[in-house]
């Protein structure tokens, strides 16, 4: 939960900051930056409280100030322990390109658990490495594991060390679609025997996630490839060109589990058809996947059971009517779900699966009985 940048009592705060705050034209001194305040603490506790102010030259002038200050005295505010926690989270995201100061923090007591999470997803790996350490602030707060996880510039080894922590301490993280998977890594099931150095994993995962980023392009391409359109030629030729420059097969299962969860659509379908089910579920679970991948995914009988039982089970997906369709025609559907669809088919389609040898021998048989019941409820009830 985000935290709330509520105005500050000000009776907690010192006599000087009370004066500068005081009604009049104090107010907009201290907006500019010109009030008598010795600590840097009350400096920016100041500004915070003028940027909530009613009067829009006051708010204006308060945040202009507080973006112009020097860093000596952002230093001394953001690395007070008596520094509001509210007063931190609103202007820590103006930081994101000054690391100096997002380290003071990043160290700060006094930073709330949702500030630190929020820096979590944004900063780069250096300051990502720096919050990882504090193993205490993990294990109160997941959702900063869950920031970091999802953060393309947090190194492998990092997120792997702060993953493992929850999972050995027995704490669930939210925010991470795969998280059965994640954990079933964590606990040895299926791990890349090749031994490699941390720097390794983290060059390798960094050349992955720079090359299978999320791009219009590639997005795009998925779409038109579930529709069933043929992609140009110089567009098979640059995603062949990608997959080539990612050595997926050298890549550890927590590896891919992460890639399949950041990654673009083409990542996605390369990973969803590895032989290992995590890796697989988790391309599935990653919340880039459209609606086009998903009905392409559906008529995919070469994906692992457990794929497809997923998509029969997400109703966002199967209220489509080519979901539907496809997965009644994927023998891999489960019975129960391919007869509960079937009832949507057009009757085009229904004598379609009626016919075909594809399917397994029941539903063959409900599309058949099915068809008769609409046949004998359009004669009006005759041949009952």
């Amino acid at each position: 939960m985000a935290l709330a940048h509520t105005p500050l009592d000000p009776a907690a705060l010192g006599p000087e900051a009370q004066r500068a705050l005081a009604p009049g034209p104090a107010r907009m001194m201290a907006a500019r930056g010109l009030a008598p305040l010795q600590r840097p603490r009350d400096l920016l506790t100041v500004l915070y409280q003028l940027v909530l102010d009613a009067d829009p030259a006051i708010r204006e002038a308060a945040q202009r100030t507080a973006r112009e200050l020097p860093d000596r005295v952002l230093t001394g505010a953001f690395e007070d322990p008596a520094l509001d926690a509210r007063v931190i989270d609103r202007f820590a995201p103006d930081l994101l390109s000054r690391p100096a100061l997002l380290q003071r923090v990043i160290l700060n007591p006094a930073t709330a658990n949702t500030t630190i999470a929020d820096l979590a997803g944004a900063v780069d790996a250096a300051e990502v490495d720096l919050i990882a350490q504090n193993e205490e602030r993990l294990l109160r707060e997941p959702g900063i594991i869950a920031a970091m996880y999802k953060n393309r510039r947090a190194r492998m080894s990092t997120v792997d060390r702060a993953v493992e922590l929850a999972v050995r301490n027995q704490i669930e993280v939210p925010g991470i679609p795969a998280w059965e998977e994640v954990v079933s890594a964590v606990l040895g099931k299926g791990k890349q025997p090749e031994a490699r150095s941390a720097a390794e994993d983290d060059a390798l995962f960094a050349q992955a996630a720079a090359v299978m980023a999320d791009e219009p392009r590639a997005e795009a391409a998925a779409a038109a490839s579930a529709e069933g359109e043929a992609l140009p030629e110089a567009e098979v030729e640059v995603q062949e060109s990608k997959a080539a420059k990612v050595p997926i097969g050298k890549m550890s299962i927590p590896m891919k589990i992460r890639l399949a969860t950041l990654g673009n659509a083409f990542a996605r379908a390369q990973l969803i058809r590895d032989p290992m089910r995590t890796v697989a579920m988790a391309a599935i679970k990653s919340p880039g996947v459209t609606d086009g991948e998903a009905a392409k995914y559906a008529s995919n009988q070469g994906l692992s059971d457990d794929v497809i039982h997923y998509i029969a089970e997400r109703r966002e997906w199967t209220k489509l009517y080519n979901v539907k369709l496809s997965l009644v025609q994927n023998p891999k559907t489960p019975m129960g779900a391919s007869v509960r669809f079937m009832s949507h088919l057009r009757e085009k389609d229904l004598r379609t699966v009626s016919r075909s040898k594809g399917v397994p021998t029941a539903v063959a048989a409900q599309a058949r009985k099915l068809l008769s019941a609409r046949q004998n409820r359009s004669g009006g009830g005759s041949g009952q």
